[in-house]
């Protein structure tokens, strides 16, 4: 029972086994399909815990056992579970988990992976093929980062929260990268900084190097005049006093998020490129007021355009996946309608792109290579997921949650979006094809 895995992956063994002790390596390695969430992250592999929170208000606690540590050659740690009134878990499901690393060669090292458990091995391949996938694939991101001279440097992210802030964090700190979290509560440390939106302190952004602006109310809801004003009031303006702060305090590139909402609700076939000019509707409207206040910054600004993120937790595959899961999954309306899409740590690394490619400047497409169409999505998400698609949902369907215009302008929408920009760079998507991407992060 257990499992024993190993991998080789192309990076010294010290640059490795350092990746596993900056923060943000267990947000990365951990799996997005299982019902967990993380709580807190071990900050020492000799000594330290990660927790978990688990369904029903347990929590699973993995410990770091000092008499394994042995750097930059092995660590381990044991779990068990908190909060259960009766026995715990811990003592009738035993984990514990040896990390061996050894050198290939001055370039390449072996992970190796022990589990002693009693849980069959099938159970637990999906999550360390996962764990490979993500470790191989984010060694070879910073190193093409480092390949082009960007190393260490001290970066602000506002939006820290969310399901892209949360994931970027993570990503660019096991980069070597310090990250310094916009927050509007009360600093909890260092690695926060305490924003305000409408007014940010003229020094907020001292000795910051680079910018990634996320924050923005959700889109996703009833258009109502409320909702409207929240999503436009919660871009514009803050993005103006945030760029102005940057530009003020010297930071020499500004990465603010954007969407391809700038090309309208229905462009029918056309290929939109970056160079295309904005379509109707209201978010068409916003996004061209909200990249415009970007330009404030001064230094090099990129406007990262996303489409349709692809995470189980969130945005619409979070939404989706327990409807197609039980079967109750079929496309919208007639389903011509272009989707483009884009996978979350694709999505990750443009903006790191965008932060180390002096290239890049002005509106980047983050989406796919090849945008599909809804009845194309809904046949391979049903596919991935081994359930049949064949309850369509009505054009009035989405109209009943979102209102006549929140249906238009997201559950019908249609842009047919490519990135020309990216594309022209030379860049390498993780997961250029749907099925693949959904295979990856829904662990089939």
């Amino acid at each position: 029972m257990g499992i024993d895995c190993s991998m080789v992956v192309s990076a010294p063994r010290d640059e490795v086994f350092a990746w596993f002790a900056r923060p943000g390596a267990f947000t990365r390695l951990a799996p997005p399909w299982q019902p967990v969430r993380l709580l807190s992250e071990s900050d020492d592999l000799a000594r330290g815990a990660a927790v978990l929170g688990l369904p029903g208000g347990l929590r699973w606690v993995a410990r770091h056992d000092p008499a394994a540590y042995d750097p930059p050659h092995r660590f381990a740690d044991a779990t068990a579970v908190e909060g259960l009134a009766s026995a715990p878990v811990g003592r009738l499901l035993p984990w514990r988990h040896t990390h061996d690393f050894t050198a290939v060669d001055d370039t390449h090292t072996r992970v190796a992976d022990h589990v002693d458990t009693p849980l069959p091995a099938r159970l637990l391949r999906p999550m360390f093929d996962y764990r490979y996938r993500q470790l191989a694939d984010d060694l070879a991101a910073h190193r093409r980062a480092a390949e082009a001279g960007f190393t260490a440097r001290t970066i602000a992210v506002s939006g820290a929260t969310g399901m892209v802030g949360t994931a970027l964090c993570a990503f660019l700190s096991t980069g070597g990268h310090q990250v310094v979290r916009l927050v509007r509560h009360a600093p909890s440390g260092p690695a926060e900084r305490r924003w305000d939106p409408a007014d940010p302190a003229p020094d907020l952004l001292d000795g910051v190097d680079a910018v990634v602006h996320l924050a923005g109310a959700p889109i996703a809801g009833r258009f109502t005049e409320a909702h409207r004003r929240a999503i436009a009031d919660s871009r514009i303006g803050p993005t103006q006093a945030l760029a102005e702060t940057a530009a003020r305090c010297g930071v020499g590139t500004f990465v603010s998020a954007s969407a391809i909402g700038y090309y309208g609700y229905d462009r029918g076939d056309e290929i939109l490129t970056e160079t295309a000019d904005p379509g109707d509707g209201f978010l068409a409207e916003v996004v061209t007021g909200w990249e415009a206040a970007s330009a404030a910054a001064g230094g090099r600004v990129v406007q990262v355009r996303t489409g349709i993120v692809q995470s189980p937790t969130g945005g619409t595959l979070r939404l989706l996946r327990p409807l197609f899961t039980a079967g109750l999954g079929g496309r919208i309306g007639d389903g011509t309608q272009w989707l483009s899409w884009i996978g979350l740590d694709d999505l990750l690394d443009i903006y790191h792109r965008a932060l180390w490619d002096d290239s890049l400047v002005g509106p980047v497409n983050a989406v796919a290579p090849d945008p599909v169409r809804n009845s194309d999505y809904t046949e391979v998400l049903a596919r991935v997921l081994h359930r049949p698609a064949l309850l369509p949902v009505p054009s009035f369907g989405p109209a009943l949650l979102l209102g006549e215009q929140g249906a238009r302008e997201l559950a019908a929408a249609s842009q047919r979006v490519s990135p020309a920009r990216l594309a022209a760079a030379g860049h390498i998507f993780r997961g250029p094809d749907l099925e693949q991407t959904l295979r990856h992060l829904l662990g089939r």
